[in-house]
């Protein structure tokens, strides 16, 4: 599949383009124990040793000789996203993801777990009923059938945060603004338009990905300034010329400014056929010889036909699309072409094979 870039670029707002630095999503992980499956647990050391800490931690202690029937229960992974500026006593959805050998976390409920940080402070408490989307079903004989994914289950709103996470918003004179894709011109062009509406040098690009912006100290002015420039509209650079070739799946995406200097491109397969026929040779009737199965070998060579083209200085993105659609070229083949454009020197754009 052939896919290009032919869109005309329009202007678009900062908030799309960028973020404010310092202002970001946080990850938080905890381990956790989920209580209620209907066996389809896990009998895992780790999981025994969670369960009668827990135990523990309410009073009830075992015999450390006795081994617990835990079938109902799983040691589970707790994983959620904090995203900035939530108060403490708001509300974030988890996902809750096995690392034993559960075999499906479905029904099961998931106890007061403690999320958190990169730096080790809780900053939310997890629990509640998981919802698990997968399916999963073993036979007597071994045989197993699975539906996405069963031994991962989401709880919306299921931890309650506990702790904020400090922010640099309303910290110095300055804003600092981060492109999402990193571009020189880009950069000055969004430097041009703030200072178009607020003064001159009220912004500056430092380098291809930040601008720095001069800000009001006040928080409440803060907020209102910063609501006025993330909707300032302005037209990004266009993007560098790239071929992307997605090796996986037979995509390729051609951007719109890849041209292609003079060059001329044929290409042709040599197709192999081998087909084993097995032959029963059967003797005269009075040669006293045995019937025998004898193997048969048939090789079929076969070139196919090369089409040659000739690309012109400076061909266009619609005329390469055109080519290569005109000679028939599979995915695979396409990828031959335009790697070999590129060994060539012909292709004038960054060719990317993911």
């Amino acid at each position: 599949m052939i896919s290009s870039g032919l869109c005309t670029v329009q202007a678009q707002r900062i908030k799309d383009l960028a973020s404010i630095q310092g202002i970001r999503d946080n990850q938080l992980i905890g381990y956790g124990l989920v209580v209620g499956l209907p066996g389809t647990g896990e009998q895992s050391p780790f999981t025994e040793q969670s369960f009668r800490t827990m135990l523990n931690n309410f009073g009830i202690s075992m015999d450390p000789n006795v081994s617990p029937k835990i079938k109902n229960v799983a040691a589970v992974a707790v994983s959620a996203t904090l995203p900035p500026f939530t108060k403490p006593g708001q509300t974030i959805d988890i996902t809750v993801s096995s690392i034993g050998s559960a075999a499906s976390l479905k029904g099961g409920t998931l106890l007061q777990t403690y999320l958190k940080g990169a730096d080790g402070k809780v900053y939310a408490l997890a629990q509640g009923s998981l919802v698990v989307g997968g399916f999963g079903a073993q036979g007597l004989d071994g045989s197993k059938v699975v539906i996405n994914t069963p031994t991962v289950g989401r709880i919306p709103n299921g931890a309650l945060v506990e702790r904020e996470i400090a922010t640099s918003l309303t910290h110095g004179d300055h804003l600092t603004f981060n492109l999402h894709r990193s571009d020189f011109t880009t950069a000055k062009r969004m430097a041009d338009v703030i200072n178009q509406l607020v003064g001159p040098n009220s912004a500056t690009a430092i380098d291809a990905t930040s601008v720095k912006v001069i800000a009001p100290r006040d928080p409440g002015q803060r907020v209102s300034y910063i609501a006025t420039l993330e909707n300032l509209e302005f037209v990004p650079a266009d993007a560098p010329a790239k071929v992307i070739v997605n090796s996986r799946t037979g995509t390729i995406v051609i951007g719109k400014d890849v041209r292609l200097a003079p060059s001329a491109v044929t290409h042709g397969g040599l197709t192999v056929t081998i087909a084993e026929n097995q032959q029963v040779s059967q003797p005269n009737p009075l040669a006293g010889g045995q019937t025998a199965v004898t193997q048969q070998s048939v090789i079929d060579v076969r070139q196919d036909d090369s089409r040659m083209f000739v690309l012109d200085t400076g061909t266009t993105l619609d005329q390469l699309v055109r080519a290569l659609n005109e000679i028939g070229a599979a995915p695979g083949d396409l990828m031959a072409i335009l790697e070999a454009l590129k060994e060539s020197g012909a292709l004038q754009g960054e060719l990317v094979v993911i």
